[in-house]
């Protein structure tokens, strides 16, 4: 049982808690103890920014700013304990990571805004580590449009620059990640990507009517072209609470949710599609949480079984799928 998760925000809460925690000893739901205890295999980090958090510092460009910053701080954390974690660029260095213990950190970027209609800056990036990123958050960018509740923001895609952005990403070897955007962004991506595409983070909206979430079609079309989608454990895209205007609320993030959302998957997707994406340490709930933190994990694994899921499908669901397209794409 090794786990990879494709996606969660630790990096942004250890960037504010830097001196007094780090990836051994923390308040978050990820840390190397409760990865070992997991079997991490590989843990997705990403470089998160919030345009909103920049709107006095240059925008976007003091967003670019802050994810230099960020990919220092795993730098750091991975230098501080390198008998225990290690950077990963390829999928030969995850391999090797875990024939000798030792756990896979990836970098990735969540905000492809940071660009800035600069195609160099993606390649600037990958040199930089960086092997996964998360086209737009919640805002409108230079690459094309985020996930909406309107019809006509949520049917736009891809800017002539997001293009350009999708293809570059192909030749370098950078896996391309659709979750929160928009529907018209989904379907543009994989006109445009050659290689296997992700949402990393992403639930079903059959089962929970959110924008941020894959309907059948969406499902059905990027498990066609080897992508894979993470099991997100936020309880408002999982269909355990009630939203309100600033689209947070208490609601309970529990294991039947989560095992649904997978055999939902698996029944429209194949067992080839699902993959863990749990979003740790980029939610906050006021509600129950099942699975607090990595350590934990075991629950779900449980509950699939009980589900039915054999152990071989399982294998798949918790990293077999992810490294697939690891390998698919990083070559």
């Amino acid at each position: 049982m090794k786990l990879i998760d494709m996606h969660c925000d630790t990096l942004w809460k250890l960037m504010d808690m830097e001196k007094d925690g780090d990836l051994m000893e923390n308040h978050c739901s990820v840390s190397i103890p409760f990865m070992k205890e997991a079997g991490t295999k590989a843990q997705f980090f990403a470089c998160f920014t919030c345009l909103k958090d920049f709107e006095d510092a240059d925008g976007y460009e003091g967003c670019y700013g802050r994810v230099q910053d960020m990919i220092a701080c795993l730098k750091r954390q991975t230098e501080r304990f390198p008998d225990h974690i290690r950077l990963a660029r390829a999928y030969q260095e995850v391999e090797e990571n875990s024939r000798e213990g030792k756990i896979s950190a990836v970098l990735t970027v969540e905000e492809g805004g940071v660009l800035c209609d600069r195609i160099n800056r993606l390649d600037a990036l990958y040199e930089n580590g960086i092997r996964l990123m998360t086209l737009m958050w919640n805002y409108e960018n230079c690459i094309g449009y985020p996930n909406s509740r309107e019809a006509d923001k949520m049917s736009r895609g891809l800017k002539p620059f997001g293009i350009e952005v999708v293809r570059r990403m192909d030749e370098l070897g950078m896996i391309v990640d659709v979750s929160h955007a928009s529907d018209g962004t989904f379907f543009d991506v994989l006109k445009y990507s050659k290689k296997p595409v992700v949402a990393s983070h992403s639930n079903c909206r059959a089962l929970c009517e959110h924008p941020r979430n894959l309907t059948d079609e969406m499902i059905r079309k990027l498990a066609k072209t080897g992508g894979v989608a993470g099991l997100n454990f936020y309880g408002a895209f999982l269909g355990t609470g009630k939203e309100n205007e600033a689209d947070t609320a208490r609601e309970d993030s529990t294991v039947d949710a989560m095992t649904a959302h997978i055999l939902h998957m698996i029944r429209v997707g194949g067992t080839g599609f699902p993959a863990i994406g749990t979003d740790f340490d980029g939610f906050d709930a006021e509600g129950v949480l099942e699975i607090p933190d990595v350590s934990k994990m075991e629950r779900l694994w449980s509950a699939l079984k009980k589900a039915g899921v054999s152990e071989d499908q399982l294998d798949l669901i918790w990293g077999g799928n992810a490294e697939r397209v690891m390998r698919e794409v990083w070559g």
